[in-house]
């Protein structure tokens, strides 16, 4: 697994090179609590994510990668926001720095059974009162707000 650094907002952070569209699902559980992954590359609590693989649509993509890194099957019910903001870029080890392109959508458990990936150091749900005291990147936060405003329109940004 490749390291990666997360640069949102800095004005020495290195100039995108890269543009690459991944999407991430917030999904809570009967309480609340929104189901979390550790990254094994940053050590951040981050919502499940990632790439899309071409043949596939994004929906499909977000269902994939949530099932690979959290063990749980999901349904797409709705959409939080659409989140491309050039502050936030992602450097790689191997010199790809990549402009953030994501879409979160909201999901629902259907199946499976709470695992944890090579991605990551551990999966499960996590209260709004105990994110605030968890590693989690600005970017994260901000969606995590906007699940927390209720928002009747997703975010478009």
């Amino acid at each position: 697994m490749g390291s990666r650094r997360d640069y949102y907002q800095d004005p020495n952070a290195p100039a995108a090179n890269s543009l690459v569209p991944g999407g991430s699902a917030l999904v809570t559980d009967d309480h609340g609590a929104v189901l979390m992954q550790r990254r094994g590359d940053s050590g951040n609590w981050s919502l499940p994510g990632g790439t899309m693989e071409i043949g596939e649509t994004l929906e499909e993509c977000v269902i994939r990668e949530t099932r690979e890194e959290t063990g749980l099957d999901i349904e797409i019910t709705g959409l939080l926001g659409i989140y491309t903001d050039p502050r936030h870029v992602i450097e790689y080890s191997d010199g790809e720095v990549r402009q953030e392109f994501a879409v979160t959508y909201y999901g629902r458990v259907t199946g499976g059974q709470i695992e944890v990936s090579d991605e990551s150091t551990a999966v499960r749900f996590i209260s709004f009162t105990e994110l605030a005291h968890l590693p989690v990147h600005d970017t994260v936060r901000l969606r995590l707000q906007h699940h927390a405003e209720r928002r009747s329109q997703p975010y478009l940004g």
